[in-house]
């Protein structure tokens, strides 16, 4: 009920950083959130752990399209950023990017983890083979269009 993906870059962790935690650019990276926006006190003050944003998500790429809330959990600069996928009130999945640098720039993690329940459970033991290669595919694409457009910028000083 998790995996992730890696995609080195040549870029710093910081150019990388910003990239990945503006969430209003998620629309240019993601197969399936095409637009997301601060809420509340993140809108004036800044995003941190605790944080909230809302992504417009159309699932699969076709369909259905909703928004859902999600929760900063992690907040490291240029390390680690992850946030929770609210449903109810409840976290169901956590998404985040880890940043590791290299000789050569970065590499980019991308890692989701389901949340351990018994729907969620079910959901992953009938549709999961299915779903986890849809996120995989998805967290490649991700990564690549990231990599594609921090790699044309200069790297930061």
């Amino acid at each position: 009920m998790r995996d992730e993906m890696t995609v080195s870059m040549n870029a710093s962790p910081a150019d990388v950083w910003a990239l990945v935690t503006d969430v209003t650019r998620i629309g240019e990276f993601s197969p399936e959130t095409f637009e997301a926006e601060w809420l509340g006190r993140a809108r004036e003050t800044g995003p941190q752990v605790g944080a909230k944003f809302r992504g417009h998500v159309r699932r699969n790429g076709i369909g259905p399209v909703y928004w859902t809330v999600c929760r900063v959990t992690e907040w490291t600069p240029s390390e680690e950023f992850a946030f929770a996928v609210i449903v109810r009130g409840v976290s169901v999945n956590t998404w985040g990017y880890r940043i590791a640098p290299t000789p050569e720039g970065c590499d980019v993690t991308e890692y989701f983890r389901l949340s351990s329940n018994p729907p969620l459970r079910l959901y992953w033991a009938v549709m999961g083979h299915w779903r986890n290669q849809t996120n995989v595919e998805g967290m490649r694409q991700t990564l690549e269009r990231i990599k594609s457009v921090v790699e044309a910028q200069p790297l930061a000083s």
